[in-house]
């Protein structure tokens, strides 16, 4: 019935769905051609033109628009509760459209603690093009309006962050940036919009790194924006990602409206798990510190119990010895499978050394947990769980 009805009704039987209902069916139309209720795949880069020159199915060629794309930015969009949304190649790309979407001379604000490849971009991209940013620690708002400046035009959130797993108020952020007329863009990577809503709490832009949770299968590299108006911000950046080109592959794409059907299970899974994992290290002699949000003892405890629905998947901890003791944890168990690289950290930078995903069981020996990337760094080590 929804699908023959007007698309603001479409919009509002969307939004009046339950989550997990919401991630099955945004989206996802029956192929009109063959009623086929899994979509194909659209690898075609050019369409054709109607008698009379037109475009009559709205589609160009494949850098403007593609049918998987399409599709898996109206799911996006549905699921973070935003009015558009761009699908990019990677998250790295969506980022850079962000920032070229402002001007030479304008000021950004990144969090001193986030995802190094962002803060990397900005000093060696940016920088050149006379692009200015400040780093702070986001979660102090005082640090915060301290840095302001009068060309300030972007605040950027990463919550939790990477790696020390630092919880941002980002309502509080979103009312820091609207006294100074500057935007809020939030990385909902690590939380995604089952645990919180950026938009919903006055963020203007959301970033996915969908080759992470979303997709959910480390079988695709694509990154998304999701606006909260369709305003002049987001128009530029939908410029950006048609004339720039890096747009997400069709294929992609349809792996990614495949890989959120499972979404809100895993997700539960993962917060469960991280949970038994961190109250597990938490008590462990061997153990210095543990960054998680779900702990009392975490800093950000009282704003992630507000702003989220649970606490994540994400968790990193320090362990007595330093470096060398992190690897060798790191490295310890049969059950750990190191890979190239999520980040590339510096150890003068981040307290950082591994990364971690964790299995399906729900085992809280600490040799259950899989290790999935292995980060340079000093004393710590990061525990993602993704499936």
């Amino acid at each position: 019935m929804a699908r023959q009805v007007s698309g603001y009704a479409l919009t509002l039987v969307l939004t009046c769905m339950h989550f997990e209902t919401l991630a099955v069916h945004a989206g996802h139309r029956p192929d009109p051609a063959t009623g086929a209720v899994t979509p194909p795949i659209h690898l075609s880069t050019t369409f054709e033109r109607g008698k009379d020159g037109s475009f009559p199915t709205g589609y160009i060629y494949g850098r403007d628009a593609n049918p998987n794309r399409r599709a898996v930015e109206q799911c996006l969009a549905a699921l973070e509760g935003g009015t558009g949304a761009a699908a990019f190649a990677s998250g790295m790309a969506a980022t850079s459209a962000v920032f070229q979407a402002l001007a030479p001379g304008d000021h950004v604000l990144v969090p001193d603690d986030s995802y190094y490849i962002t803060r990397k971009l900005l000093q060696e991209v940016f920088a050149r093009w006379g692009l200015e940013h400040t780093a702070v620690d986001m979660t102090d708002l005082r640090a915060v309006e301290s840095v302001l400046r009068a060309s300030t035009r972007l605040i950027w959130v990463e919550t939790p962050s990477n790696p020390l797993i630092r919880v941002t108020d980002i309502a509080g952020i979103v009312a820091v940036a609207r006294r100074a007329g500057a935007r809020v863009t939030c990385d909902n990577t690590w939380a995604t919009p089952m645990l919180t809503r950026p938009l919903e709490l006055g963020a203007d832009l959301v970033m996915h790194s969908t080759t992470k949770y979303l997709g959910g299968h480390s079988d695709v590299l694509n990154g998304a924006l999701i606006g909260r108006e369709d305003d002049d911000l987001f128009q530029r950046i939908r410029g950006i990602q048609i004339t720039g080109g890096a747009v997400a592959a069709p294929f992609d794409c349809w792996l990614l409206v495949r890989g959120i059907r499972s979404l809100p299970y895993r997700m539960r899974a993962h917060c469960q798990h991280a949970a038994a994992v961190a109250e597990f290290l938490a008590s462990h002699r061997a153990v210095a510190r543990v960054h998680y949000p779900g702990l009392r003892s975490h800093p950000g405890h009282s704003v992630a119990k507000r702003q989220m629905t649970d606490f994540g998947g994400m968790l990193s901890f320090e362990v007595h010895g330093g470096r060398t003791e992190a690897l060798r944890v790191a490295h310890g168990s049969s059950c750990m499978a190191t890979s190239a690289r999520q980040n590339s950290f510096r150890p003068e930078e981040l307290r950082s050394s591994a990364a971690r995903r964790i299995d399906g069981s729900a085992d809280q020996d600490l040799q259950r947990v899989i290790l999935e990337r292995v980060y340079s760094g000093n004393n710590s080590a990061l525990v993602p769980c993704a499936c």
